[in-house]
Parts: C-alpha cells; sequence; structure tokens
C-alpha cells in the first residue's frame, strides 16, 4: 500500500515557503490544488492583474518601466492560454500562481512587484465576480434566444385552441400561444432576476488583500473602473468573504432551471401517443434499442434531469458558506467548481430547449379536438347565466353542473345537447346560449387584460417583443 501521508519530498512552495521547511503531503498537495478547475478563470485573472499593474504605475507604486514589462508579459500569456500553448502545473496550485510563475519566466523581478498591495484573497474574488458576471450576460442572453423562440411559435398558433389545464384536468380552452406566452413571462423574469443580481455583484473587491486593506496607497476607484465595476466593495473583511454573487447567480440559474424543467415536462407529455399535440424531429429525439415504433422525447427528459443538477449546485455553495467566520477560509476553494457546473448545465438546458421550440410541429387539429373534450366550455354557460339571466354566480355554477352530468351520463359533450334538455335544468336557457359552448367563442371572450382571446396573445407578443427582444 502506497503511504500517501508522506511528506512531499519537494521543497515548501516559494509561495508561502519562508515560514515552511518541507513541503505538503501528497495528500495535502492534492486537496490543495485547484489549477483543474480555476484555469478557467484565467482571462478575467489577467484581466484583474493588468488593471491592477496600471494602478500600481499610477501611484507611483513600482516604476513605469516595471509596469510596460508585467503588461508586455501578461499579453503574452494571455495569447499562450488562447493558443493551448501554456503548460498548467499542480505545484502552482492555481491560475494566479501559474499566471504569476510563467511573469517571472518571462520578465523576471519585476514580476514579483505585481502582487504588491493585494492577496490571493482579494484577486480570486474579484476574478470570481468577473466570471460571473460574463456567465450572467451570456446566460441572459441565450434566454432571449428562447423568448424570441417562443414569441415566433406563439405568433403563429395565437388562433390555435387547445385545453388549458389545472390538475392536468383539462379546465378551460387556450390558446397555443397564449401558453407559448406563459414562459415568456417565465423566462422573463429569469433574465431580470440575473440583471438584478449583476447590479448588486458590480462593486470591486481588488485592493483589499487578505483581509485589512494595505498600507500603500493604493487608488481602488481606478481599478473598479478600469475594470467595468461601478465602485469599489466597502469593506475589506466583507470583500474576500462574500460569495453572496456566487449564491444569487445559482439562485436565479436554479429557478430558471425550474422554468426550464417545467416547460420539458409538457413537452414529454404532448410529444406522446396519448397526446400527440406536438411533434419533435429527428433532431432533439432518439430511438428504442428493441422498440422499433419509439421516438423519446430524451432532450426534454435531460433538460428536465439536468435541473436537479442546478439544483444541487446551488444547495452544495449554500453549505460550503453557511459556518464560514470571517474572513476568507479555505473551503472557499470549492465555491467554483458548482458555479461552473451550474453555468455550463443551464447554457446547455436553454440550448437545447430553445432548439426543441424551433423544432416542434404544433398538431392543431387534435389540439382543437382535446380543447372541446372533457365539458370545457362549462364555464361559459355559467358565466352566460349570470350576465343573461342575472343569475348570481354559485347558483349559475350549479346549473352549468347539472348540465355537465347530464352530458356525461348521455355521453356527449354539452354542445350535443338539445336546448329542451338543457331548458329542462334551466328555464332561463335560450338558443344563445348554446353558442357559448364554442371553444372559438370561449377562448375569443376572455379578453380582460392577460386573457387568452387571439386579440390579447397578439397584443402581448408585440408588448414582449419591444420589452424583452
Amino acid at each position: 500500500m502506497t503511504d500517501n501521508n508522506k511528506t512531499s519530498s519537494q521543497p515548501a512552495s516559494t509561495i508561502w515557503g519562508g515560514r515552511f521547511a518541507a513541503g505538503p503531503s501528497e495528500i495535502m498537495a492534492k486537496i490543495n490544488v485547484s489549477i483543474d478547475f480555476d484555469k478557467r478563470l484565467y482571462a478575467q485573472d489577467i484581466q484583474g492583474s493588468k488593471a491592477h499593474a496600471a494602478m500600481l504605475a499610477a501611484t507611483g507604486i513600482i516604476s513605469v518601466d516595471d509596469e510596460r514589462a508585467i503588461q508586455g508579459g501578461l499579453d503574452r500569456i494571455l495569447a499562450e492560454i488562447q493558443a493551448g500553448e501554456f503548460v498548467f502545473k499542480t505545484e502552482y496550485e492555481d491560475i494566479h500562481m501559474n499566471v504569476e510563475s510563467r511573469l517571472s519566466q518571462l520578465i523576471g523581478e519585476a514580476a514579483g512587484r505585481l502582487h504588491t498591495a493585494r492577496s490571493r484573497n482579494d484577486q480570486v474574488a474579484t476574478d470570481f465576480r468577473l466570471w460571473v458576471h460574463d456567465a450572467m450576460d451570456g446566460i441572459g442572453a441565450m434566454l432571449q434566444a428562447l423568448q424570441a423562440a417562443l414569441l415566433d411559435r406563439a405568433e403563429q398558433h395565437a388562433d390555435t385552441v387547445m385545453p388549458g389545464f389545472t390538475h392536468l384536468q383539462a379546465a378551460q380552452p387556450v390558446t397555443m400561444g397564449h401558453h407559448l406566452m406563459a414562459y415568456v413571462e417565465m423566462f422573463g423574469r429569469d433574465r431580470s432576476r440575473f440583471a438584478d443580481a449583476r447590479k448588486r455583484l458590480n462593486e470591486c473587491p481588488l485592493g483589499a488583500a487578505a483581509l485589512a486593506g494595505t498600507s500603500f496607497p493604493i487608488d481602488r476607484f481606478q481599478t473598479a473602473a478600469a475594470l467595468g465595476f461601478d465602485r469599489p466593495t466597502a469593506n475589506s473583511l466583507d470583500s474576500v468573504s462574500d460569495r453572496d454573487f456566487a449564491l444569487e447567480f445559482m439562485t436565479a440559474a436554479a429557478i430558471a432551471a425550474v422554468h426550464l424543467s417545467r416547460l420539458a415536462e409538457e413537452l414529454v407529455i404532448w410529444t406522446s401517443a396519448q397526446f400527440r399535440f406536438v411533434s419533435l424531429s429527428d433532431a432533439f429525439t432518439t430511438g428504442s434499442s428493441i422498440m422499433p415504433q419509439k421516438r423519446n422525447p430524451d432532450a426534454a427528459e435531460l433538460v428536465r434531469a439536468k435541473t436537479g443538477r442546478v439544483i444541487g449546485d446551488l444547495t452544495a455553495l449554500l453549505i460550503v458558506m453557511k459556518g464560514l467566520p470571517l474572513a476568507y477560509s479555505k473551503d472557499m476553494q470549492d465555491d467554483k467548481e458548482p458555479v461552473f457546473e451550474a453555468a455550463d448545465t443551464l447554457e446547455l438546458a436553454v440550448a437545447a430547449m430553445t432548439g426543441m421550440i424551433r423544432d416542434m410541429r404544433v398538431n392543431a387539429e387534435t389540439l382543437r379536438k382535446a380543447a372541446g373534450a372533457g365539458f370545457t366550455t362549462a364555464t361559459d354557460i355559467a358565466d352566460w347565466c349570470v350576465r343573461a339571466v342575472g343569475m348570481p354566480f354559485r347558483q349559475a355554477h350549479h346549473v352549468a353542473g347539472r348540465l355537465v352530468k347530464l352530458a356525461e351520463d348521455k355521453g356527449c359533450g354539452l354542445e350535443d345537447l338539445s336546448l329542451d334538455e338543457m331548458r329542462a335544468i334551466e328555464p332561463g336557457l335560450t338558443e344563445d346560449a348554446r353558442k357559448v359552448l364554442s371553444v372559438d367563442f370561449s377562448v375569443a371572450s376572455r379578453t380582460s387584460h392577460g386573457g387568452t382571446s387571439p386579440t390579447n396573445v397578439r397584443q402581448a407578443i408585440a408588448t414582449a417583443r419591444k420589452q424583452w427582444l
């Protein structure tokens, strides 16, 4: 058996080696390293270092020559990483020291001056905020594309009647356009949540140093502006220990994933042989290894499943942060993997859903037949009794219920009952009452703000295009 507890033969890290005579154990080295995942922060790390170097030179803390050498070296490192030529090394632990080590190779002693008046604590907090900021913008753009796909489909089917459900039971007729517009609203709220969280994120921790600030005459407002932040953070302790921005990002991501899952579930139901409301092409379905007739909505099912991963990532970071005293603790090294995974998972799910919405074929005739099944216009006859007969709604509800019972006993629809049969239950009913039993009449009559009438749907689409696209 290998003794993984033995002390490494390597010398102590040059980062903090002045205090240590020997290197860490192999297990310690393995658990401590983060470069395998935090190398994703390379662009943000270099961006932050360039802004920091410029500020150090502007305040006279380092020379202009050193700053020029640092900037040139950082540009070269960025080019090497983007070209796939940079070698990330685990002995340097993280993205910060990998970049600094390579900078030292390139420009020598001047590289050591870059870390003046900062710590890896404020450095990673800044890098991470910049990365989450970019992720929010990217996901926001993808959600906008999904809304555009939904709006296009809603416009095509503003008049297409379908059953609306409560408890997954046929309730009242609606239009497919109206149904799809509900998701436009949901994803609009998701975009708003990301945008709102982005406002609170947009403060710069750089210059907070390890936890207490620095004695050097730095200009934190300069670095904040250079990096696109609104202002520097106000408290150095909070600056390095805050991960609210990551939690807010993942909260918004989890809610968005739930919305995707709800739409995915509807696609799974709608594509089933029992519903056949919509069809998906080969692009977003798979077959069965044993049943040749199958067309499985696997993309929708996987979107539904991946929601659990995003929620799990949020839970993981909440648990990491829940008991940490101020300021920085190494636990917070585990903040990035769940955020990266949540972002990657959500991006894939949004892309898949956008593709499915653009790909799906709506079976309008099937929807029309289903819209009238299950006595979905019963509420319309009750409303008619209120308007035309002056009945209290509770009494009208009772009349409509008796008509439904009669139709159910006869095995027919409400519209198939004769006027005589209807008047035997309520003498005030007239031939005009029979007109409201049409699904087209039902949806057209729902003209209240936010209602399902085709006119409303088209107005809502026009408003949404101006608001969201």
